[in-house]
């Protein structure tokens, strides 16, 4: 089992998340206010981080970059999520440090392979 940090400060993408992940047997932590992420990662340990793009108060690009910067956070993987997929804004997220990159609406299969990809393999078996 997995410890996965969701950070997403809309209602319904953190539920569908969270429910996902509980469904292939991972234990996820919901983060809904940015300012708030950088402590529950500390405390939390998670094997991976999910975090939207588009936050009030600390966008993901600075929470991403924060994480890079932390000890014992800095080789955690990070799965960025965006509703907002521009031109060069994959670039940006990997650039900051994020190992990938899904668009809103989620694809669920996407997601889960995603999710799966980045997991360690001890910490991807549920």
């Amino acid at each position: 089992m997995a410890r996965i940090l969701v950070v997403e400060d809309n209602a319904l993408n953190i539920k569908l998340f969270c429910d996902l992940l509980a469904a292939h047997g991972h234990d996820a932590r919901p983060v809904t206010d940015s300012r708030l992420a950088l402590d529950a990662a500390k405390d939390f340990r998670p094997n991976l981080v999910i975090t939207d793009i588009q936050l009030p108060y600390i966008s993901g690009l600075e929470l991403i970059r924060a994480i890079r910067q932390e000890p014992g956070l800095a080789d955690v993987p990070i799965m960025a999520v965006t509703a907002y997929a521009g031109q060069g804004d994959d670039d940006r997220i990997r650039a900051a440090g994020a190992q990938a990159y899904v668009s809103k609406p989620i694809s669920v299969a996407r997601f889960v392979q995603e999710v799966s990809a980045l997991l360690p393999k001890e910490a991807s078996v549920a």
